[in-house]
């Protein structure tokens, strides 16, 4: 090839690429500021999802808190002890049994317990169907008044320990009885009474 002409295809690819190289740059940058705001967008997404997420939980825990909180209140009433019962002076010249199971057959308790099914786990669900249950038949139970109060109790501990593993505490190394220590001076004895008789009453089964 001629020098001359060498050269001016040197000086046309040049001039071409004077010419092209900003365009490239701009298209390049165009394409990376896309890329970016695509990522941007999808990380927002996410962080919205996941507040969002976060939000449904922390009500759902309030919701659960507040549930499990008037669920529980007529069995606190039952295990609460006559003195300090009587100390209460909006229960004066009551009888907290009644007070419970007044309580418990109440409409608004019925609403309770309704919710509960839909808000708490199915563990807590089962657990407290297990403990209602009891109650439901316990005029047909024939069982001595202590080893029906050791079954109740065990129920109730049951409940507890599952309402404590549904807040967060799924690993939780504590057992049934160890739930039920802190307010019950007797609660090893219930326990020994309660392993001395595994064999609960059996609830009636569905009518035929």
């Amino acid at each position: 090839m001629p020098p001359f002409i060498e050269k001016d295809l040197l000086e046309t690819i040049s001039a071409i690429a004077t010419l092209v190289t900003p365009v490239l740059l701009i298209c390049l940058g165009g394409i990376g500021w896309l890329i970016q705001n695509r990522i941007q967008a999808s990380q927002s997404r996410q962080e919205a999802q996941a507040t969002r997420i976060t939000d449904l939980e922390d009500k759902l825990r309030e919701d659960r808190i507040a549930t499990y909180n008037a669920l529980l209140e007529p069995f606190f009433l039952l295990l609460t002890s006559e003195a300090a019962f009587s100390l209460d002076p909006k229960y004066k010249n009551k009888k907290k049994d009644e007070i419970a199971i007044a309580r418990m057959l109440s409409v608004e308790y019925r609403q309770i317990g309704f919710k509960l099914s839909l808000v708490a786990t199915d563990a807590v669900v089962r657990a407290y169907n297990e403990l209602m249950q009891f109650f439901y038949h316990t005029d047909q139970d024939s069982r001595p008044i202590e080893e029906k109060t050791s079954h109740w109790i065990a129920l109730m501990a049951t409940l507890l320990l599952e309402i404590r593993k549904s807040m967060g505490n799924q690993s939780s190394e504590l057992d049934k009885w160890e739930m039920i220590e802190w307010f019950m001076q007797d609660a090893q004895q219930m326990k020994l009474m309660h392993e001395k008789h595994p064999h609960p009453f059996k609830f009636p089964g569905p009518a035929n």
